[in-house]
């Protein structure tokens, strides 16, 4: 299981905030008294994934609310699979169930697609990471989701590990001057280099570099820079990656594949919330 993220309750309150606002006015014609049962169902094959979130807005909303969930993140589900069953005040239950809906449909979504990604290229040995075009506020919860598929993450953010781009190096004057101004900044955290050369990439190597990111190469050249590499530093290939190009990259024997798509092209899975 993926590790889940720190800032949920957080991430749920605001997502309230933002459609609750001063209140609920449909769910106030409704009884206060007034029980009400339902049933989450999928319309479609998916990963699901998002249950920390959905909790935590029942916790928010109201605990008096009941979910008996029947499958965890992770799980695969198939059409007309029945995910929980809710039962409480039906004021809370209305109230609950956009945000319920978004979370459980967004992240289901992102993991669903890491997914069907991790499966193309299961024949090799690269690792398919995410990128930083998340959704806003969403960040920690779609690369949960990633995780939750079977791909990996790459940086969190701006914070957590170098990746020093052609403007870094003209700044800096040349690779080796912002490769070694990134150590003495912070050795602890991984220097990943963008190169759009083969020249570059070797000087990268030359420089330290942890990871080197061949940025919009061909797949010949992708071939050509592991064979130069042999193994010295950790290959990323970026750029041009969909579902049509990916195999015949992850066979040029790249380490890793970073893939933006995976969090900003995310389709939300079809879940409806039924109620009886």
């Amino acid at each position: 299981m993926a590790t889940l993220p720190n800032d949920i309750a957080n991430t749920v309150t605001r997502a309230l905030e933002e459609d609750i606002g001063s209140g609920d006015i449909s769910a106030m014609l409704i009884p206060a008294d007034r029980m009400a049962e339902a049933r989450l169902i999928t319309r479609e094959t998916a990963i699901l994934c998002g249950l920390p979130w959905a909790r935590e807005v029942i916790r928010q909303i109201d605990p008096a609310m009941n979910v008996e969930w029947y499958f965890g993140d992770g799980d695969s589900l198939i059409a007309n699979d029945i995910v929980a069953t809710f039962s409480g005040p039906a004021r809370s239950l209305l109230t609950a169930e956009r945000c319920v809906l978004n979370f459980l449909q967004t992240l289901s979504g992102t993991a669903t697609f890491a997914a069907r990604l991790r499966s193309l290229v299961a024949h090799t040995s690269v690792t398919l990471l995410d990128t930083r075009k998340t959704l806003p506020g969403l960040r920690s919860a779609q690369k949960y989701a990633v995780r939750t598929g079977g791909c990996t993450n790459h940086r969190m953010g701006l914070y957590d590990a170098f990746l020093i781009k052609e403007n870094h190096i003209s700044a800096c004057g040349s690779i080796a001057a912002a490769v070694e101004a990134a150590r003495d900044f912070d050795a602890t955290k991984t220097v990943e280099v963008e190169v759009e050369s083969l020249e570059q990439l070797e000087q990268s190597i030359a420089a330290g570099a942890g990871i080197v990111m061949l940025d919009n190469f061909s797949t010949e050249q992708m071939i050509k820079a592991v064979k130069i590499n042999a193994g010295r530093v950790k290959l990323e290939a970026s750029g041009g990656v969909d579902e049509s190009t990916l195999v015949q990259i992850a066979e040029t024997g790249v380490d890793f594949i970073s893939v933006g798509a995976l969090t900003k092209n995310c389709e939300a899975i079809d879940l409806s919330l039924r109620f009886d």
